[in-house]
């Protein structure tokens, strides 16, 4: 699993819908169109541009999960579960400078990128990783991040990529130590990036770009092994894994019109995979206009025009372990 911060929405392969990635879900290693397994390792540079475009909404983020365990709160050990190429990971090792933060994913690669980001960024040390199939991995001892080892503990867009979300809830909250806190990034608005008529094609494209991407998240959760339906309620499904203080904030991603080019590269990618894992489930005439958005010399493409800019709100639900 993996914490992939992508804004797009929360689900679907141009979501990131983070996605959370992971080993929970199979490793989707699928490459076919309309395929709803994902590899995750392939996307790795795109999940590693995701975290940084969100950088400041992803300090927003952790500044806020300081303020919620408090000044007399000691934070020792932090686990980013679904970390992707550890991103938030590093993100939370400064945020904490006391603790030490561990990256647990299931894909190696992304494993190695964390790594790589903490030694770029003076970190070597307090950054570590662990290989781990998610939720059963968490179950190992105290010094390998096991059952009452931490006192945060963050899973972006990951759950939801498991076929039990309350059950993989129960064991991140069991990893906590009494009084620690658990925050799952599982909530937000879908990414806008266009206004409603752009020129081309039919307007309205990202309400229907939307609905395939729904289309898509329901298919992918029923293939899950295990999979069970469940309202998503998180701050009660947290409730039911036994913490309390239940909530939820929200935090916003604003890149106006008109983006730079690391901004520009990243939408392109995410279209590009949207393009590539649903157009399939689009109608001729969005397939057509999403590749003239796609084309890199039209002056009507994402990666040229003007007015494209990058907006999307981030939930984190939150529960705080009660005391022994």
């Amino acid at each position: 699993m993996s914490a992939h911060q992508d804004p797009a929405h929360g689900h679907g392969p141009g979501k990131g819908h983070g996605h959370g990635h992971g080993t929970g879900h199979g490793n989707g290693h699928g490459h076919a169109h309309g395929s709803t397994d994902i590899d995750w390792e392939v996307m790795a540079t795109h999940l590693e541009n995701n975290g940084e475009i969100q950088l400041p909404a992803l300090r927003r983020a952790a500044a806020h999960l300081k303020d919620l365990l408090g000044p007399e709160r000691e934070v020792r050990r932090i686990l980013d579960v679904g970390s992707g190429p550890g991103v938030m990971a590093c993100l939370l090792a400064e945020t904490f400078p006391a603790a030490e933060a561990v990256a647990v994913d299931g894909a190696p690669g992304l494993l190695d990128r964390a790594l790589v980001r903490a030694e770029r960024l003076g970190l070597a040390g307090r950054v570590s990783v662990r290989h781990a199939e998610l939720p059963e991995g968490l179950a190992g001892p105290e010094e390998d991040g096991g059952p009452g080892t931490a006192d945060l503990v963050w899973s972006s867009r990951a759950v939801h990529h498991l076929g039990d979300q309350q059950g993989a809830l129960d064991a991140l909250a069991a990893v906590l130590r009494p009084g620690g806190l658990l925050a799952v990034a599982e909530g937000g608005l879908p990414m806008r990036f266009l206004p409603r008529d752009i020129g081309i094609g039919r307007p309205g494209l990202q309400a229907r770009l939307d609905a395939v991407q729904e289309d898509w998240f329901e298919a992918m959760r029923a293939e899950l092994p295990g999979s069970t339906g469940v309202v998503e309620d998180w701050a009660a499904m947290l409730g039911r894994a036994g913490l309390v203080r239940t909530r939820g904030f929200t935090v916003l991603l604003d890149l106006p019109a008109p983006l730079g080019g690391t901004a520009r590269a990243f939408l392109h990618a995410h279209l590009t995979r949207l393009r590539e894992a649903m157009g399939e489930f689009l109608g001729e005439e969005d397939r057509g206009t999403v590749d003239r958005l796609l084309d890199p010399s039209a002056p009507e493409g994402v990666l040229r025009r003007p007015d494209a800019f990058l907006l999307a709100a981030t939930t984190v639900f939150t529960g705080v372990r009660p005391a022994a």
